[in-house]
């Protein structure tokens, strides 16, 4: 079995909105900052939804762009 991540069904602070909102300014992949924060990704990746908060990257060129 997996183990749980350590603020497992903690609430969310305003210091743990700013880390995540510099981690996603950072372009840091959604399960880096799971592990940084202690957080599983799709966590953060809810959280991030519901704060307005966008994980996806912004220095990648769109799929299939590449020839």
């Amino acid at each position: 079995m997996a183990k749980t991540p350590e603020n497992h069904g903690k609430s969310w602070t305003p210091s743990d909105n700013n880390q995540l909102m510099q981690l996603a300014r950072g372009n840091t992949p959604t399960r880096i900052i799971g592990l940084k924060m202690g957080r599983s990704p799709s966590a953060v990746q809810g959280h991030a939804t519901e704060i307005g908060l966008s994980l996806k990257p912004t220095n990648q060129a769109p799929y299939g762009s590449k020839k």
